[in-house]
């Protein structure tokens, strides 16, 4: 089960990656107004929505104890995210809604990594 577990983890960091990823690549797009969710942004989100729900599932599975307010938080932050994403993926986004998905991002990761 473990290696499961550490597998579907390599996989959901992969999708923080692609879509922290997008977004670091679209900032100077950003400074210039022109900027626009990337499909890897949209890729690694719903990469990131998947796993995660399957992580919460094999860690129960496993007997091993799930923070559900923890995750519900990174869950709220994620379906946001990939709202945001989703309904703007083939226009120019604003610079504002732009940072609002890579700040939740950040958070995201934030939240994973420090909330024990």
């Amino acid at each position: 089960m473990d290696v499961l577990i550490h597998l579907f983890v390599g996989l959901h960091i992969i999708g923080i990656a692609s879509l922290l990823g997008g977004f670091l690549t679209q900032m100077k797009a950003m400074g210039e107004g022109t900027a626009r969710y990337t499909p890897a942004m949209l890729h690694g989100a719903l990469t990131m929505l998947v796993t995660g729900v399957i992580l919460v599932g094999l860690n129960q599975a496993d007997d091993q104890s799930v923070n559900n307010i923890k995750i519900g938080v990174k869950l709220a932050l994620l379906i946001v995210i990939l709202g945001l994403v989703y309904v703007k993926r083939d226009e120019k986004v604003d610079k504002g809604l732009f940072g609002l998905v890579g700040a939740l991002t950040t958070a995201n990761v934030f939240i994973a990594v420090l909330w024990t």
